[in-house]
Formats: structure tokens, C-alpha cells, sequence
């Protein structure tokens, strides 16, 4: 299990997980921003979206990078280009151009390219795809409902998933799954 830890205001390593909920309408949604704020979650680590036009005042919108594949394009393009690059370079070791002496250091090299290459392009593409782990909300977003993703550590996981359930019986609450923790730029972008 992949286990990622994050600083919190006091300098202390927390894990974080992701929780998305589904609320019906604007006034539903910034009460439950303000609970989150009452909880101690910083506003850095909650992004709503809300289908096109809809009314975002008092709310921490979601930017690109949650709304897109932005993040996993990457992590994709880094890996793949980053095999590549190794690949390439034991070619170029095995049958060198030109009678050049190649070693660990060109393949070292090589790698570290590809694995650039690999993210910028991916990153290219990924930017313009929406995000894959929000399609299951795609349809209530559209339909007028907001979404909102709010990275919690993972002490307070209960106590939030409970607070929002019992103050607003007409949410849908969706925890992440265990395995899945939020993204290391969670509180970043």
C-alpha cells in the first residue's frame, strides 16, 4: 500500500485522504465549506465544481489541476518516458554512434530526458482531458449539483464523513478508497 504523508500548519507529517461531496445547491455547499473551515480543514485543501455558470461566490473553486488529468498525465508521461530513456540507452551503449564509449552516465542521462520528455508531452495532453476520477460525478454536476473534493487527514476522516452526514442528510458522501491517498500536491495547487 502506497502511504503518503503531508505537512500540516505546525510542521507535523499527517496523512491525507480525498472526500468528495455532492450537494445540491450553492447555500448547502458554502455551509458546508464554512464546516470544513470550523474543522480546522485549511481552504487550500477543498475545491469545488460546479457545472458552467453556476453561482461560485464564497466558494474555493477547483483550478486546472483538479479538474483535469493534469497530475496523472505526468506521473504517466515520467514513467513511460523515463523507461524509454533507459531503453534508449542501453541501445546506444550496446551499438554506440560513432565509436563513442558510452556508460552508466549516458544511460543515467538519457533516462532523466525521457523521463522530461514523457512529462511534458503527456502534460499537454493531459491538461485538456477531464479529470478520470471525477466522471462518476459528471452527470450530477452537470444536472446542477456541486462537487466537492476536501482532502482531510486522516484522524479527522470519521468525524468529518459524520458532521457533514448528520447536518446535511440531503449530501452524498463518497470517501475515497483506503488504498487511494489524496494527492502529495493536495494542499499546494
Amino acid at each position: 500500500m502506497l502511504v503518503l504523508y503531508f505537512h500540516d500548519d505546525m510542521g507535523v507529517i499527517v496523512m491525507k485522504r480525498r472526500l468528495y461531496f455532492l450537494l445540491p445547491d450553492h447555500d448547502t455547499t458554502e455551509q458546508v465549506v464554512n464546516e470544513m473551515l470550523l474543522a480546522r480543514i485549511n481552504e487550500s485543501n477543498i475545491h469545488v465544481i460546479a457545472k458552467s455558470g453556476a453561482d461560485m461566490s464564497a466558494l474555493p473553486e477547483a483550478n486546472l489541476l483538479q479538474s483535469s488529468d493534469f497530475i496523472h498525465s505526468v506521473e504517466i508521461g515520467a514513467a513511460v518516458g523515463g523507461v524509454t530513456g533507459i531503453l534508449a540507452g542501453l541501445v546506444a551503449m550496446t551499438f554506440p554512434p560513432a565509436g563513442l564509449v558510452l556508460g552508466g552516465g549516458a544511460i543515467l542521462g538519457i533516462a532523466v530526458a525521457g523521463a522530461g520528455v514523457g512529462s511534458w508531452g503527456s502534460a499537454m495532453i493531459g491538461i485538456s482531458a477531464p479529470n478520470s476520477r471525477l466522471k462518476a460525478f459528471e452527470k450530477a454536476v452537470e444536472e446542477g449539483q456541486y462537487l466537492m473534493m476536501v482532502d482531510v487527514p486522516v484522524k479527522k476522516l470519521a468525524d468529518i464523513t459524520e458532521g457533514v452526514k448528520q447536518h446535511h442528510p440531503e449530501a452524498d458522501v463518497f470517501a475515497c478508497d483506503d488504498d487511494v491517498p489524496a494527492h502529495p500536491l493536495g494542499g499546494v495547487y
